[in-house]
């Protein structure tokens, strides 16, 4: 006998609310919920992994995107380089609005203490690297947008070997070195970009932010060579958003061995991410490479630990409520106990 019959029945079967209830589960078609819930939350289990493996790609995707764009501009243009001097910066303007308005919708994006990046003149920044440094072309994006300037960028030397990555490069002032030219650059009143850690650090840092800058301080000699200010740089919240499998001994071996970053990277996850700006560490013709890479190694220590216990950490951009437990659990996905 089915809900409809019991409650036909009468009340001496049912009361009459139940029925009622029995009955609006029926007419709203509610009465297998439970079994959709059931289902749902399985399909959830199941591709949560895929689903935060694939997003860091996305991230690849969207600079393909970029480079694509700015073929289209250059061939739309080569008429007009012979009389141009700054080619550019149409498409440096449309990409870095893009990044930013992707910052923002994703990652609720904010840069703290942004007026610290001089309006002209030099500045070498010393950023930490996330497993994919997202954060820093967001911070780019900003400073185009806001300042109008370009911050030149050292990067590693396998990103130059990546297909099609030359234009982008090219187009955004990224090189790979050597210490003369980054000189160079700061002395003709460039802001240069650096980050001290690498690949190495994005790959074998981990959630709780660990510097993995070794005994480089390559960086603090090029500041002391050019003669400008330090300007130390870290995001909140970077490694929550994408997260490295890079500890293992076997991922370690093959980096030192090849260069190149085999370890795989997952997340793509909707955090809040802050920039924070440190205060300039002025030009000292009297101390040594060696000090300033403790000063600079200290300092972004300090910033690091008052960001990271900001009650703000690891907050959902789309739902604030929900903190890092969402996090953990998705990593728990990937990576279980």
């Amino acid at each position: 006998m089915d809900r409809n019959e019991t409650c036909a029945a009468g009340q001496d079967s049912l009361p009459y609310m139940i029925c009622l209830v029995h009955l609006l589960e029926e007419w709203l078609g509610l009465e297998h919920l439970e079994d959709y819930l059931s289902f749902a939350n399985y399909l959830l289990w199941v591709f949560t992994p895929l689903i935060i493996l694939i997003l860091p790609y996305f991230t690849i995707f969207l600079l393909y995107l970029t480079i694509i764009f700015l073929h289209i501009y250059k061939r739309k243009n080569e008429l007009k380089e012979a009389y141009a001097h700054n080619l550019w910066d149409g498409a440096r303007k449309t990409v870095a609005t893009a990044w930013d308005g992707h910052a923002a919708i994703w990652h609720g994006y904010e840069v703290h203490g942004l007026e610290k990046i001089p309006q002209e003149g030099p500045a070498l920044i010393i950023f930490y690297h996330g497993a994919i440094p997202i954060d820093y072309y967001y911070f780019v994006a900003k400073v185009f947008t806001q300042k109008g300037r370009i911050c030149r960028t050292v990067a590693d030397h396998f990103l130059f070997k990546v297909p099609g990555f030359s234009l982008l490069l090219e187009v955004f002032g990224v090189l790979h070195g050597p210490r003369e030219k980054c000189v160079e650059i700061l002395k003709s009143g460039h802001l240069l970009a650096i980050s001290p850690g690498g690949v190495r650090e994005a790959l074998f840092s981990d959630e709780t932010y660990n510097i993995v800058w070794g005994d480089r301080k390559g960086f603090a000699q090029v500041a002391i060579d050019a003669e400008v200010p330090i300007i130390p740089m870290f995001t909140q919240n970077v490694r929550e958003g994408f997260r490295s499998l890079g500890g293992t001994r076997l991922f370690r071996w093959l980096y030192e061995h090849f260069r190149f970053p085999f370890a795989p990277i997952y997340g793509g996850f909707p955090v809040k991410f802050r920039t924070y700006l440190g205060d300039p560490i002025p030009y000292d013709p009297k101390i040594t490479a060696e000090e300033l890479a403790e000063k600079v190694t200290s300092l972004q220590s300090k910033t690091k630990n008052q960001t990271n216990t900001d009650t703000h950490t690891h907050e959902s951009v789309f739902f604030p409520s929900v903190n890092e437990s969402v996090v953990f659990y998705a990593s728990s996905q990937v990576c279980p106990a």
